[in-house]
């Protein structure tokens, strides 16, 4: 009988695992950059937080570019690493400055999400990955 609780690396299930990970944790992400654009481009005044003094703007359009293009780009495993940087600095600055009156009921999302965001940084896409086919060493 096999052993399922072996501690030995298996890389297809690992690679499988990355891409679904980088699927569920860019798609969740997506659905917050996809209403944010929609604010973004909308006939309303941007009325935005800006915690790090950037102007509501330009901070506005970071959190877009971040929760939008850089969740499609983990989704496909394209520029992963590069993508998740702005991901993890916009989800820790609404952790730890936004939110932080609020409690950690409202800081606890973007903290899941920000260490999501790291373990991609840290691991990168897996073998299922446009970066994995594009850069690959032949």
């Amino acid at each position: 009988m096999k052993n399922s609780y072996s501690t030995n690396l298996n890389l297809f299930r690992t690679d499988l695992g990355l891409l679904l990970f980088r699927i569920f944790i860019g798609g969740l992400m997506l659905t917050h950059g996809w209403s944010k654009l929609l604010r973004f481009f909308g006939p309303d005044e941007i009325s935005f937080a800006d915690p790090l003094g950037f102007g509501e703007t330009f901070t506005f359009a970071f959190a877009v570019f971040a929760e939008f293009f850089c969740s499609i780009f983990i989704i496909f495993g394209f520029l992963t690493r590069i993508s998740s940087i702005p991901l993890f600095i916009t989800m820790l600055t609404a952790a730890l400055i936004v939110h932080i009156p609020d409690g950690f009921g409202k800081q606890e999302l973007p903290l899941l999400y920000a260490s999501g965001f790291l373990l991609l940084f840290l691991t990168g896409p897996g073998k299922y990955s446009l970066d994995f086919k594009l850069y690959k060493k032949k």
